[in-house]
């Protein structure tokens, strides 16, 4: 059983100072333990204020590495990059931001080999992976498709993969990278921030449903052996 613990706000803002609060003290933490720290953070809107709030802590960001945990197959300057837009918030503090995208990939299995490569050479495992989800119920890219079934059973030692959505969304019609389920789940904390009282109701219903669940989300957190904080607000 997923061993969830909801955290609700009043508002938007509340939510942002909370969750950059335990962020940056998940970062101090690490960095007190073992003198650096590796972090995955999602892309999309919701995390934008959080990050801002997060970026302005007296943080040792020189020692704090940055993936997505997930991205478009798309150049660094497109507007799509989730890396770019974790670059643009936590270069200028000193962060190490690294991409998974490879200009040279060929096609979104070759992208999500050389994501994986990439993130062999880092230490492993994260201090934090942080998931946000889809009104489809997807988490980082593991979307519904032809690609799902890698995505949450790849070996425990495969990091990344690519994946083809199906269908593509309309908003970033778009191959993906992501994280696998092993690697999500190898994080030493797991946070989730959603918003809006529809999600919460799915995210509700695919904690519920655990394994059986139709959504990728509660695919992934069913095999999840560390407590999870779940924050949101509407």
């Amino acid at each position: 059983m997923i061993e969830a613990e909801w955290w609700d706000y009043e508002d938007a803002e509340e939510l942002a100072e909370a969750v950059a609060g335990d962020v940056g003290f998940i970062i101090e933490s690490a960095l007190d333990a073992r003198g650096q720290c590796l972090i995955a953070l999602p892309g999309g809107q919701t995390p934008l204020p959080i990050y801002e709030k997060l970026a302005k802590a007296r943080i040792d960001w020189k020692k704090v590495m940055i993936v997505p945990t997930d991205d478009r197959i798309v150049a660094m300057t497109d507007p799509l990059s989730n890396a770019a837009m974790l670059a643009r918030i936590f270069l200028p503090k000193g962060a190490r931001v690294i991409p998974f995208i490879s200009d040279k990939a060929p096609d979104h299995k070759a992208a999500g080999r050389a994501a994986d490569a990439r993130l062999q050479e880092l230490p492993w495992p994260p201090d934090l992976v942080w998931l946000g989800m889809g009104n489809d119920g997807h988490t980082a890219s593991i979307f519904a498709g032809p690609d799902l079934d890698e995505a949450l059973d790849a070996p425990k030692a495969r990091r990344a993969v690519g994946v083809l959505p199906d269908p593509l969304p309309a908003e970033a019609p778009v191959a993906r990278v992501t994280l696998t389920r092993a690697a999500i789940l190898s994080a030493r904390t797991l946070t989730v921030v959603v918003t809006g009282k529809d999600k919460k109701k799915l995210l509700e219903r695919a904690i519920k449903d655990g394994a059986g669940s139709p959504l990728p989300i509660g695919r992934v957190l069913a095999d999840a052996e560390q407590a999870i904080d779940i924050h949101w607000c509407a």
